[in-house]
């Protein structure tokens, strides 16, 4: 592990491991997919880890985001190592992006992840947000998970293509982005400015998990769609008054009524490819047997709203991915106890359907709150395009089914579409197939991510790793 703070390359640890006593057992078996034979002085598993311990320890919490000083780690890695790589984009706010090249018999393989990562609150983390500490097999840290993890992975694995001097049939570029976190800036300069330095025929990206089911099954999920983050203000208005008098027009009175009946009123279900192979899938499996019947409800118009509506007492998850969600996140009115207010303004996070215009869902919201007095308008920040999801068919989605049923003997691989959103979107809609890489395992519960006390468990880290290298390789040389 490299010492706290950001080391020059040249200070870099570089030992070799001699004994059982310095490595465990298992990181000396040849086959684990954690473990590839030596290249150099360390494993890749242990050079993920090194870099992604350095990777925490530099605060590029967004806003306001100082990428920058990450993709210049970057940029010392791979130079050291000898990868062509470059710094594009905004002052303070510069992509990464590095290059192997290959035969060009094939067009290249995009690895992606943000550099960027949200704010943390130290005083609710029992460690440092940015110290990268280590502490009963896990390395907590902001960016742990989201999106640093894989950016780790990524990095040694094309550092490992480098020093096995391994032939390509394709490029493989790995780019890391600023800004994903909150207004998509690196992603869309280098789309407008530089994209031929990242155009590719498919891209890994963040968005997937895999997760280990009561049955035994490991569930892959692979995401070729996600909802669209369509955030969206209401305001009410009034006349001010002192608080001893109820007035009828009371601006906080009509905000809340209009966010009751957004919160209680139940959304359409819509289906698209990847949620109909999805739940599919998933009702054929144990423990999910009560979904079956669902299902075949979700599809009539009739009884699909009766159906989901069962579906969330079961597993919220699943009923975010069957409709478009409204969640008031944000309220502000008022400044003083004694004064009714003026105005009164909330913001609500709205995750749209990818098949649902922001047209469709304003005027549903306007007949569910049935108040021509409150005034709904976008709010500002960033907005994903709508793109049809990624093809299933391709060489990458293909390799990656190969190799995840290879890695567990109750293996199951299916599409998903996140209810959260990436910048993968903008790729799709520039035509590339965009896939969120189920490399790493969920653990039980919540995801940490955004949360605190973020962490990532480091055998996960390695076999994540593992796994990235079997998929790159496969579909690259």
């Amino acid at each position: 592990m490299s010492s706290p703070g950001v080391p020059g390359i040249d200070k870099l640890p570089r030992r070799l491991a001699t004994s059982a006593n310095m490595i465990p057992m298992r990181v000396l078996m040849v086959g684990l997919l954690a473990l590839l034979p030596l290249a150099g002085d360390e494993t890749i598993a242990a050079r993920a880890q090194r870099y992604l311990a350095d990777l925490v320890r530099i605060d590029t919490t967004n806003p306001p985001g100082n990428e920058t000083r990450a993709a210049e780690y970057l940029q010392r890695v791979a130079t050291s190592e000898g990868i062509g790589c470059e710094l594009l984009g905004e002052p303070g706010r510069l992509n990464f992006v590095a290059r192997l090249r290959g035969t060009g018999g094939q067009r290249p393989l995009l690895l992606m992840a943000h550099t960027d990562v949200v704010p943390a609150e130290p005083a609710h983390w029992t460690a440092k947000p940015f110290a990268g500490e280590i502490r009963e097999g896990f390395l907590y840290g902001r960016g742990a998970i989201d999106d640093k993890s894989l950016l780790a992975a990524e990095l040694a694995v094309l550092v490992e293509l480098k020093r096995r001097e391994i032939k390509l049939t394709r490029d493989v570029i790995l780019f890391a982005e600023a800004d994903e976190e909150a207004g998509s800036l690196g992603i869309q300069w280098m789309i407008a400015h530089a994209w031929k330095k990242i155009d590719a025929d498919f891209a890994l990206n963040e968005g997937g998990f895999a997760l280990d089911l009561p049955s035994g099954a490991r569930l892959f999920h692979i995401q070729t769609s996600e909802k669209i983050p369509t955030r969206t203000l209401l305001r009410t208005r009034g006349v001010a008054g002192h608080g001893s008098l109820p007035r009828p027009d009371n601006a906080v009175v009509r905000l809340s009524r209009a966010l009751v009946k957004l919160a209680d009123a139940d959304q359409p279900v819509r289906l698209n490819t990847t949620t109909e192979r999805y739940l599919g899938e998933l009702a054929g499996l144990a423990g999910y047997e009560w979904l079956s019947p669902l299902v075949a409800k979700l599809r009539r118009e009739q009884t699909a709203i009766l159906a989901a509506n069962q579906i969330r007492q079961r597993d919220p998850e699943i009923d975010a991915q069957l409709r478009t969600t409204m969640v008031p996140t944000v309220v502000q009115a008022g400044a003083k106890v004694n004064v009714i207010p003026t105005g009164a303004e909330a913001q609500v996070d709205i995750r749209r359907l990818p098949n649902e215009t922001r047209e469709e869902v304003v005027a549903r919201m306007r007949r569910i709150i049935g108040d021509s007095e409150v005034e709904i308008a976008p709010a500002p920040g960033q907005e994903m395009p709508a793109t049809e999801p990624s093809s299933l068919t391709t060489a990458l989605y293909e390799e990656m089914e190969r190799v995840f049923r290879a890695s567990s003997p109750r293996a199951l691989v299916v599409p998903y579409m996140q209810r959260g959103a990436t910048d993968g979107s903008f790729l799709r809609q520039k035509g590339m197939a965009v896939y969120g890489v189920p490399i790493f395992r969920r653990e039980e519960g919540e995801s940490r991510a955004h949360g605190n006390d973020e962490r990532v468990l480091l055998r996960n880290l390695e076999d994540a790793t593992g796994l990235l290298w079997k998929i790159v390789t496969g579909v690259a040389r």
